[in-house]
């Protein structure tokens, strides 16, 4: 089984796109639940036991199928080797401006303080996203684009 991570800042529609993946039949993990994470330092930080343990199961099984797995955190990169894709999902910043402070589904990014870390993440963290990721999509089309981009690119 083929093993993906779905990373991007807050508001580029990692959940969306899980979301889009999972109606099309696709296995899919959403790290930000199920105990995936643990706050340590007043720091969000993937739970390795839990992470390794997920992607050791889906390493296991050979049937051609594929698991998405969304998530950003800074220890991330210790599980790289684990995955076969490393997708970014990015956007402008007005864009991400406009999602986060209007979005229904999720309540981080309304308040100032978290959306003024979110566009300093932009600018810090996600270079270092980008420098591995084995593809990005900008998310300002539909997300029935983005999950078909996505899957050119994992199943090719």
């Amino acid at each position: 089984m083929k093993r993906v991570l779905v990373t991007g800042m807050s508001g580029t529609g990692k959940s969306t796109l899980l979301e889009e993946l999972a109606a099309r039949g696709y296995r899919t993990v959403d790290t930000d639940y199920g105990g995936y994470y643990e706050i340590l330092d007043g720091e969000r930080l993937w739970r390795p036991e839990r992470i390794e343990a997920l992607l050791r199961e889906a390493s296991s099984g050979d049937d051609g199928g594929v698991l998405f797995v969304q998530g950003t955190t800074r220890n991330q990169g210790a599980f790289y080797p684990w995955f076969d894709h490393i997708v970014l999902l990015s956007a402008p910043l007005e864009v991400l401006t406009d999602r986060l402070t209007n979005r229904t589904t999720n309540p981080y990014g309304k308040d100032p303080a978290e959306l003024a870390e979110t566009l300093e993440y932009v600018e810090t963290v996600e270079p270092l996203l980008r420098a591995s990721a084995t593809l990005e999509v900008v998310t300002t089309v539909p997300v029935t684009e983005i999950a078909d981009a996505v899957l050119a690119h994992v199943l090719s």
